[in-house]
């Protein structure tokens, strides 16, 4: 009750600029999750059949850093429909772009090839890569 208290103390300037900051900030932490994520990915990730999550580690274990990773999947594309809401400051879609990948769903894998092998996405995603200095993504 103390941050809608907060908020509703402040004047209309300073409710759009928290706003404002609000946006900008969550677009900033969205798109540096992104490009680590990105950078992160081994060069063959699309074109490799994936590992299964810790498929070294006990069932149990890897039963529920599955689940784990399924909860906050779904968490994040909530937060970013939520974001995507008209008048709610936040970077909605790549907030929700985050939680689907976390996701696990039948042609996951499908999607995401066809989504990184457009020409424009491909590049954007090596150049970024060879800033870092890692090698360029295999499909």
């Amino acid at each position: 009750m103390r941050v809608a208290a907060f908020v509703e103390s402040l004047s209309w300037g300073q409710k759009a600029a928290l706003g404002l900051g609000m946006f900008a900030g969550t677009t900033v932490l969205s798109l540096a999750v992104v490009a680590v994520v990105l950078v992160r990915l081994p060069a063959t990730y699309f074109r490799d059949e994936s590992v299964a999550l810790m498929a070294t580690h006990h069932p149990v274990i890897r039963w529920c850093a599955i689940i784990l990773k399924n909860i906050l999947g779904l968490l994040l594309v909530a937060l970013g429909l939520l974001l995507s809401l008209p008048g709610v400051p936040g970077q909605g879609l790549l907030t929700a772009l985050i939680g689907v990948m976390l996701l696990d769903f039948p042609g996951k894998r499908r999607l995401e090839r066809r989504l990184v092998s457009r020409p424009s996405v491909l590049a954007t995603i090596n150049a970024l890569r060879a800033r870092f200095g890692k090698p360029l993504l295999e499909l």
